[in-house]
């Protein structure tokens, strides 16, 4: 017979099975609801806005570490519901049916647990001082690390008539492991502004004020307006002005789905992803599903270390989503993740498409800024020595004449070698030979018989600078149009629209390639050949975790299949969408347009030039390049009038 004497799981048994007081369980609760003194807060603000809350105010010394405190205007609470709010799991959130079978499917409110009061007093000293809208007495309650007192009439002293107000000081104080694991005061307040900044994003009827240490962070009113103005105010109110200047209006709906916000144009960009919002229900939530979005709505647009700026709002069938999936609720797990996904991805690209030749004003605001326009101005003597008298404009040889419709076509006709530097629709004298130091003039003779530039946003061509830039006039400014990387994009969408017309063209491999995956990998690819196929991709079963390839992209030429594969099953687990394989469309068609596209250098005559400008404002995305830079900068007349002192 074996000696069971000693056993690890009897040792680690420490007397069998037994019931955890309720002070444990409450701060183990804690440490999943409570992480940091950001989580404490966010769960009081969601409290306040589903109590119907106007206006919220949030203070925190040393990043909420030391002391915080949420005010609102809500409906309040008497002194039983006091008492009650910091027992654990209680709630009025949920509704349950005559036998007392709680729904927690049809979820409609922020809060639900009945878990983050309890859990904050747990580890920290708590009060809560309330008044309700049906009470004309106030009540105050505390709870320090477990043990609550006696909800009694206290002074209202808050400026609305009824509401709550909970303070929390010492957070974590009873349980001082989880306190070593804060970080530092800054960082804590970073992390405190970044949830007030996303639950202020999500309701833009409310008002909100942040005050870290005795500093206001930012104080928001009400956005008065449409729905779609105050969303719009108040994210430009968080995320800057030129979001606002330059977002685009997201709104589709499919199904039950409905997706609406704003999105940057791809001119406006970051560095990071930190700027891209998700939220479900009005609930702001972090979901790799938004990485992926983003990134294969904006693949044509961006190179891969920019990131566009977003606030997208998913509205749905409550039961279609679910929010229980972590005590936190910053996650949610969809019914259809493939249906939210899709429409959000068609709502930005139609979004993209409708912005058109559109570019994001940030850019001619940095080209002004690069202007010194405190530069000293020249003497009268230092300015009259460069001058000379002008000389007759030369005519324009017959020989410059291009064909117009192959200009309209994409394809621009050399210009001679004697052409000059600066060309247009008027006369312009400019000298043949590279410009030197030497003083010469230039004379420019208006055209009166060129048509009128109204219902022209990128104007009439009226020169070119230095063999690269085209500048147009508008009605009330100029334009300045990076030739090479206009035409490029041009270049790009045509081989788009030929390929989504024709399909992809396949080669056959002589000897199929035979990849090697794991079972799950395998099944991820496999479950998606149809799709693939359509990319020009041919792929079948070849037993156990092997994929047989018989045909890729003709496009492609000799690539590496193994590693393709490879990351079509790393993308299809992470983001549900095949992007290596599209990106690798991307990178190639854009190195085909790039050199297909008219160079810089290139001299190009007024016709030739006009029929550029008018090719993108008729072709959509026309504003930035294949890598999200873009290809003209506008310059309204005031702002070079500004530059001259004439305003």
């Amino acid at each position: 017979m074996a000696d069971d004497s000693f056993s690890p799981s009897r040792a680690n048994r420490a007397g069998g099975i037994r019931l955890l007081p309720p002070e444990a369980v409450n701060r183990i609760a804690a440490g999943e609801v409570v992480e940091r003194p950001a989580a404490a807060i966010k769960e009081l603000v969601e409290n306040a806005l589903d109590a119907g809350a106007r206006h919220i105010i949030i203070e925190a010394n040393d990043g909420g570490r030391d002391y915080f405190r949420v005010s609102d205007d809500g409906c309040g609470m008497d002194s039983d519901e006091l008492a009650l709010a910091v027992e654990r799991h209680a709630t009025s959130k949920l509704s349950s049916d005559a036998e007392g079978r709680v729904d927690l499917l049809n979820i409609s409110t922020l809060g639900f647990r009945g878990e983050a009061l309890p859990s904050i007093g747990s580890v920290a000293r708590m009060t809560l001082l309330s008044r309700s809208e049906t009470r004309d007495d106030a009540f105050e309650l505390s709870v320090d690390a477990g043990r609550k007192s006696e909800a009694k009439p206290a002074a209202w002293s808050s400026l609305s008539p009824h509401g709550t107000v909970i303070t929390v000081e010492d957070l974590f104080y009873a349980t001082p492991a989880r306190l070593k694991f804060l970080k530092t005061g800054r960082s804590e307040a970073m992390s405190v502004s970044d949830v007030c900044r996303r639950l202020a994003m999500s309701r833009a009827d409310v008002g909100f004020e942040l005050i870290q240490n005795g500093r206001a962070v930012f104080r928001l009113k009400a956005e008065p307006g449409s729905p779609e103005e105050a969303r719009l105010a108040r994210l430009g109110a968080i995320m800057g002005k030129d979001f606002r200047d330059n977002a685009m209006e997201i709104n589709a709906e499919k199904e039950g789905v409905h997706i609406t916000g704003f999105a940057g144009l791809p001119t406006l960009n970051r560095g990071n992803s930190q700027h891209q919002y998700l939220f479900v229900n009005g609930r702001p939530v972090k979901d790799k599903l938004l990485t992926g979005v983003i990134r294969a709505a904006y693949q044509d647009f961006l190179a891969r270390d920019r990131h566009p700026m977003a606030a997208l709002f998913v509205d749905l069938d409550p039961e279609a989503v679910d929010v229980n999936v972590h005590p936190a609720k910053t996650e949610v797990r969809f019914r259809d993740a493939g249906l939210v996904r899709g429409l959000l991805i068609g709502s930005l690209r139609h979004a993209l498409a409708d912005a058109g030749h559109r570019a994001s004003t940030t850019v001619s605001g940095a080209a002004l800024n690069k202007v010194n326009i405190e530069a000293p101005r020249p003497s009268l003597w230092q300015a009259s020595s460069f001058y000379r008298e002008p000389t007759p404009a030369a005519p324009r040889p017959a020989s410059l004449q291009p064909d117009t419709l192959a200009a309209l076509n994409g394809g621009f006709s050399e210009a001679p070698a004697e052409a000059p530097v600066y060309r247009s629709d008027d006369t312009v004298q400019a000298p043949a030979a590279p410009v030197s130091s030497e003083p010469y003039s230039v004379r420019v003779e208006a055209d009166q018989s060129a048509p009128a530039v109204e219902g022209l946003p990128l104007g009439l061509a009226k020169a070119q600078l230095h063999g690269t830039y085209v500048i147009a006039q508008t009605r009330d400014g100029i334009v300045i149009v990076d030739q090479h990387a206009a035409h490029e994009r041009l270049v790009y969408e045509r081989m788009k629209a030929d390929m989504a017309a024709n399909g992809v063209r396949r080669q056959a491999l002589l000897i199929p390639e035979v990849v090697e995956l794991t079972e799950d990998e395998s099944a991820r690819v496999l479950a998606r050949s149809e799709e693939l196929l359509e990319l020009g991709l041919e792929i079948e079963p070849f037993g156990g975790g092997a994929i047989c390839v018989r045909a890729t992209p003709a496009l492609f030429g000799n690539m590496n299949v193994h590693g393709l594969l490879q990351d079509l099953a790393d993308d299809f687990v992470e983001y549900d969408a095949g992007l290596s394989l599209r990106e690798r469309f991307e990178e190639v068609m854009g190195n085909m347009a790039c050199r297909g596209s008219v160079r810089a250098g290139r001299r190009l005559t007024g016709e030739e030039m006009n029929a550029l400008l008018r090719q993108m404002e008729a072709t959509p995305y026309s504003g930035q390049c294949n890598h999200g830079r873009p290809t003209y900068v506008e310059l309204k007349l005031a702002d070079i009038e500004r530059l001259f002192g004439r305003r």
